[in-house]
């Protein structure tokens, strides 16, 4: 009897040992996604992530006929999500409420007003802003947006910011483009669901691409306003590629898509390094915002 009790107890000496193993354990490496952080671990990613926060901008819209219309969302999500495990920061949930009235013509594009996609923005850094975020690194997947996230940029001026917006191009480094076009083997221009980007949807959702149906529709550019030289125009991109489709996308694989994810993301990875270590910026700001409110130092 005397052994089976002294047996019980160190049975439960064990667990309770064990329980109490699991409760002090290290906490698991904290998630880069942010819906996926409790609030008190939401407070430990703004610390190890140096106040940092990453909005990947994707969009709605055709992308040839054989491609899912989330597709720039889909891409530049996971370049950022691949670079925040390389240098961690915070990647803020699916974006993709940007600037595409060129592709209104087409079924399934998300087209909002410029007034909403302005206003969520803004209110987006602001809110992040107002949870402790000191850098917003906006990484831009969607071509149609590049001019709007420049002006977007420059209103930061306009008045005081407690953070500051960094423009981040996935595609910024001549060397990766480089590198990456030498290993398509498409025989005309791309830019939009073309070899490349095809590539990109087949290593994240092969289930997703047709790539026969990509030779239902021609990619290429249909030069409706080559006359036009010296000025450019708001219809410029339907002139050209009425279809939403440049490029051969039928020639993508798994290889050139994996590629593509590992070089961009090492590129992402680096700028966010870059913010993280930057003080001038915000320095800079802090004064410029100072300087606006007395300019020349009138009295």
């Amino acid at each position: 009897m005397s052994r089976f009790i002294l047996s019980l107890a160190l049975s439960s000496l064990l667990v309770s040992a064990s329980g109490e193993a699991q409760t002090n354990a290290v906490p698991a490496e904290l998630p880069v996604k942010l819906e996926e952080l409790s609030s008190p671990k939401f407070v430990q990613a703004l610390e190890k992530s140096g106040h940092t926060c990453v909005i990947a901008f994707g969009i709605i819209e055709k992308h040839g006929p054989h491609l899912p219309v989330g597709t720039d969302l889909m891409q530049v999500r996971e370049m950022c999500l691949r670079a925040a495990r390389r240098e961690y920061t915070i990647v803020f949930p699916d974006y993709y409420f940007g600037q595409i009235n060129e592709a209104r013509h087409q079924p399934g594009t998300i087209a909002y007003s410029h007034d909403l996609i302005w206003n969520l923005l803004q209110e987006t850094c602001d809110e992040l802003a107002r949870n402790g975020v000191r850098k917003i690194i906006l990484v831009n997947g969607h071509g149609g947006n590049n001019d709007f996230v420049k002006y977007f940029s420059m209103s930061q001026l306009e008045r005081h910011h407690p953070y500051t917006l960094y423009l981040v191009d996935p595609w910024g480094s001549p060397a990766v483009n480089e590198a990456v076009q030498a290993k398509t083997k498409s025989t005309q221009p791309g830019g939009h669901a073309d070899e490349t980007e095809t590539s990109m949807i087949m290593a994240l959702h092969p289930e997703l691409v047709h790539l026969e149906e990509g030779k239902a529709e021609s990619g290429a550019d249909q030069k409706r306003l080559s006359h036009l030289t010296h000025t450019s125009t708001g219809i410029a991109w339907y002139a050209g590629y009425p279809n939403h489709y440049s490029g051969q996308g039928f020639n993508g694989s798994v290889e050139l898509g994996e590629f593509q994810f590992q070089e961009y993301a090492k590129w992402i990875a680096a700028a966010i390094q870059e913010v993280k270590a930057d003080t001038t910026a915000p320095a800079l700001q802090e004064k410029f915002y100072r300087d606006a409110l007395n300019p020349g130092g009138k009295k």
